[in-house]
């Protein structure tokens, strides 16, 4: 097996524990908080509190997975100085 094709695995195995990851942390927020409000009698405080760290868990999780594994070897655009139509015209004299 060539080096690009054991790239493409594993990175085709990480893309896989995103979802995981997205789903273990939204649905463990919102089981923790349904199970605290129905101990202490709150209604539903935790429940939503916990459901919203939960979501932020799992995208904080998802964005550290892709900085972390999908890097590209070299940037698309080095600098905005360097392209030649980024150059503003001459101010017109009035």
């Amino acid at each position: 097996m060539d080096r690009e094709t054991k790239k493409s695995f594993v990175q085709m195995a990480y893309a896989s524990s995103i979802g995981i990851a997205m789903v273990i942390t939204i649905f463990g927020g919102l089981f923790l908080g349904s199970y605290l409000d129905r101990k202490l009698g709150t209604g539903y405080r935790f429940t939503i509190v916990l459901l919203l760290i939960g979501i932020t868990a799992g995208f904080r999780n998802m964005y550290l997975l892709i900085k972390k594994n999908f890097t590209d070897e070299k940037p698309v655009i080095t600098s905005i100085k360097s392209e030649p139509h980024r150059k503003r015209p001459p101010p017109k004299k009035t």
